[in-house]
């Protein structure tokens, strides 16, 4: 049996209330979906699974479906292959997640129809503040511990491709990262 082979990444639900999806009911309805080996990090919205034959698209609506119907929850999805995360941390800029405390490293994923290339010029960056790159699918965005409040990442919420992005701190990333192959 092939292992893992995608990641929703869910965004906004179970923050401050808003958007309630207990994690245990949301892994029963994609099973029921006909996913296999679903598995759920934290109650942010990380849900690992199997999906053989399907793509990032097809596990994107499935999952976005499945909140609507479900759990009465509007809100983006971007589905990513267990390939291309693996990508996205191998092809890290040098020293990107290495300083906790001094940085706060963000991974800001899009879908698959989005080119993270077009996206990087429309992203504002605070000098002295805020460092930006460009990688496989996503855009690794950096910023002074120290100076965050001062940040413009949350500038990328006025974005219209917004409504195609989600934001994953460095830890999370490379947690679910390596939930694939665990």
């Amino acid at each position: 049996m092939s292992g893992l082979t995608h990641v929703a990444l869910i965004r906004g639900i179970n923050v401050g209330g808003k958007n309630p999806v207990p994690m245990a009911r949301l892994r029963e309805v994609l099973v029921a979906r006909g996913y296999e080996d679903v598995r759920t990090y934290i109650q942010s919205g990380n849900v690992l699974l199997r999906a053989l034959g399907s793509t990032e698209a097809d596990v994107t609506a499935v999952v976005e479906d499945a909140l609507r119907t479900d759990f009465d929850v509007e809100t983006v999805v971007v589905a990513v292959t267990a390939d291309a995360l693996r990508a996205a941390i191998s092809q890290v800029p040098p020293g990107f997640g290495e300083a906790p405390g001094e940085y706060l490293d963000d991974v800001v994923f899009v879908r698959p129809h989005v080119d993270p290339t077009e996206v990087y010029p429309l992203v504002r960056l605070r000098e002295g503040v805020d460092q930006c790159w460009v990688g496989p699918g996503v855009l690794y965005f950096r910023r002074l511990e120290a100076r965050r409040t001062a940040s413009y990442l949350s500038k990328v919420i006025a974005l219209p491709v917004y409504k195609d992005m989600t934001i994953r701190n460095w830890r999370t990333t490379t947690t679910v990262a390596g939930m694939l192959d665990g």
